[in-house]
């Protein structure tokens, strides 16, 4: 069983999640995962800052896994800043996956986890950006709307493939209903004209009619 945290927002743009919340430690944990959904090839980073220390008596071991089972990172016994940097390799959903494991039986223990996910124009550095390429605070306003505005079009593009596929899903699954739903009408009527022909032989037989 898996619980998870599920932030929907669901925008045409690229998205930044940011939230905080308690994990308890137990000998045997379920995973508590956040989920986010990226497109192929956006630059994703995730922050994480957590409470505690290595060798407090509990372990926070993180899981970054896409829809595919494809891992893009995995680390054991994490604390304090975690800074994780990667391309998404297809679009589709993210989760972000934490166990925390209690090596010291009989008390109770917790670390709290700061998580912040950018994804898109909204993970670069643009500060660092400006300042390699000398650019006024205007030009790189203009970049970033101009690197999110390609954005808005790829997910807009991925949309409309992704309701033609649908649509030919349906249509499809539409005339294998109707084709089967004639078939049937068929297949009664043929039995249905055989009873009665077999009927009227019997009872011709018999001379009942």
């Amino acid at each position: 069983m898996q619980f998870s945290i599920l932030p929907l927002l669901c925008v045409f743009f690229s998205t930044c999640l940011a939230l905080r919340f308690d994990i308890t430690a137990s000998s045997n944990p379920e995973p508590v995962c956040v989920r986010d959904f990226i497109n192929e090839g956006q630059l994703v980073v995730v922050r994480i800052e957590t409470d505690g220390s290595v060798g407090d008596g509990q372990v926070l071991n993180l899981v970054i896994r896409d829809s595919n089972g494809n891992e893009p990172r995995r680390s054991k016994d994490i604390s304090g800043t975690t800074n994780i940097a990667f391309h998404a390799s297809r679009s589709g959903a993210l989760d972000i996956c934490f166990e925390n494991h209690l090596q010291v039986h009989g008390r109770s223990l917790k670390r709290s986890v700061e998580l912040d996910v950018e994804t898109g124009s909204q993970a670069r550095d643009w500060n660092k950006i400006q300042s390699s390429e000398k650019l006024k605070p205007v030009e790189v306003e203009l970049r970033r709307i101009e690197e999110l505005t390609d954005e808005i079009v790829d997910e807009l593009g991925y949309l409309k493939a992704r309701e033609e596929r649908l649509r030919d899903t349906n249509e499809s699954t539409n005339r294998r209903v109707r084709n089967f739903s004639l078939m049937v009408i068929c297949v009664l009527v043929s039995l249905g004209a055989w009873q009665i022909n077999y009927l009227r032989n019997y009872f011709k037989a018999k001379h009942i009619i």
